[in-house]
């Protein structure tokens, strides 16, 4: 059963990368968080740290300046 368990939370991680690519892309938010995201939910290591997120206190930018879109 625990085999079972485990590969069930693995595609529902995998689903959940899917997911959260597909947002990304309709949201036109393509900035280094998203990829962070992404990177997080597609590998996996487990980060006990990886929440807040966004972390936009790191780079010092707010949501809307890591959207690559606005990179001119």
């Amino acid at each position: 059963m625990a085999d079972r368990t485990v590969a069930e939370l693995r595609q529902k991680i995998a689903q959940a990368r899917e997911v959260i690519a597909h947002l990304v892309d309709k949201a036109a938010f393509n900035g280094t968080e998203a990829h962070r995201a992404l990177d997080y939910f597609g590998g996996d290591a487990f980060d006990s740290k990886f929440l807040p997120w966004p972390r936009n206190d790191d780079e010092g930018l707010r949501p809307e300046d890591l959207n690559a879109a606005n990179d001119d």
